[in-house]
């Protein structure tokens, strides 16, 4: 169905590289920040490989009570940035 693999690189600055490959073959280059005292991540891509209609990808992480929330938001060649998908994870 769908996995992603990849990479996170903090640096002390409070910015952050991801480098994500898609199970569909989609890949991205993804620049961001984070902050540790607020508990989130959030990421903007800088290059989205191998996709005929996906032209931006952004996704905020926020570490919460209630568990681990994810937002995806996408943009294609036919529509702005968008909602995608967003989950709240929680530890069972």
């Amino acid at each position: 169905m769908h996995a992603e693999s990849g990479y996170w690189r903090p640096k002390s600055d409070g910015t952050i590289e991801v480098v994500i490959a898609q199970s569909t073959g989609l890949v991205e280059v993804q620049k961001g920040t984070y902050d540790a005292d607020q508990k989130v991540i959030k990421l903007q891509s800088e290059l989205v490989g191998n996709a005929s209609k996906v032209k931006e990808i952004a996704r905020v992480f926020e570490l919460k009570d209630e568990g681990l929330s994810y937002e995806v938001q996408m943009a294609t060649n036919l529509t702005k940035l968008e909602p995608h998908l967003n989950a709240l994870l929680k530890k069972l």
